[in-house]
């Protein structure tokens, strides 16, 4: 048996990239798995064709998360554990990012970290602990020029991450939280990275490409995510787990 089985898991951003995996190896695993995305028709058909739950949702919408914890609180009664997946990343340096650009992506990836590590815990004390997974990168550790404000908005998260670690420790509510950090990984957001950034199109002979340049894969990074969730993992707390081959750049 898995140390995630029968566990209550809700994945955001998971109609695509990193959260689709996530959802689809914890479901492996034998979690029963809510994933949320604003992109509700593909996410209602993919979380149908995997027997999960759906629930359409903007990150970035307080009152929203009220409303899908209570359905969560509804449907099984409890929640075990949360990857806080959703995210933008638009490629934009210091002098040519727009302020509404900055604010959205800080919005999406801070504010909707933020709003679900608060709504979680809330649910989770009811149910005596849980495990928040924060979706970092490795901008966060060392700032990507034509990422600014994505870079921003991970660094945040991980800052954010161990103080709530911290406070979920002191306060012996048994509840941890831990961010990944990946690295090049082979998602929608890398593909047009670099083929906006390198003029190279992953999609034309992937493979080869994708092991030349040392991308890695999604499921490379939601083993991680499922052993944070698990039992396994009851004394890794407050850290920060880089899943990039020793190669952070894109």
């Amino acid at each position: 048996m898995s140390g995630v089985t029968d566990k209550v898991v809700l994945v955001t951003g998971a109609a695509s990239g990193l959260g689709l995996a996530d959802a689809q190896v914890l479901i492996e695993q034998g979690a029963q798995v809510i994933m949320t995305d604003i992109e509700a028709d593909r996410g209602s058909e993919l979380a149908a064709q995997f027997g999960a739950m759906f629930l359409p949702q903007d990150v970035a919408d307080e009152l929203r998360w009220a409303e899908i914890m209570d359905a969560v609180k509804a449907e099984y009664g409890r929640l075990d554990g949360i990857v806080n997946n959703a995210g933008i990343a638009p490629i934009a340096d210091i002098e040519t990012t727009t302020t509404d650009m900055w604010r959205k992506t800080l919005a999406i990836h801070l504010d909707g970290t933020y709003f679900g590590c608060q709504a979680a815990i809330k649910l989770m004390k009811e149910s005596g602990g849980g495990s928040i997974v924060n979706m970092s990168s490795t901008a966060a550790l060392v700032g990507i020029p034509d990422y600014l404000a994505y870079s921003a908005a991970k660094g945040g998260i991980r800052a954010m991450t161990k103080a709530i670690a911290v406070h979920c420790r002191r306060a012996k509510l048994r509840i941890r939280c831990n961010s990944v950090h990946p690295g090049s990984i082979n998602t929608p957001m890398v593909q047009n990275a670099v083929k906006q950034l390198m003029d190279i199109d992953l999609d034309d002979n992937a493979e080869k490409k994708r092991k030349a340049m040392g991308i890695g894969e999604p499921r490379d990074v939601a083993h991680m995510v499922a052993y944070l969730l698990s039992d396994e993992s009851k004394h890794v707390n407050g850290t920060e787990m880089v899943i990039d081959n020793a190669d952070t750049v894109i």
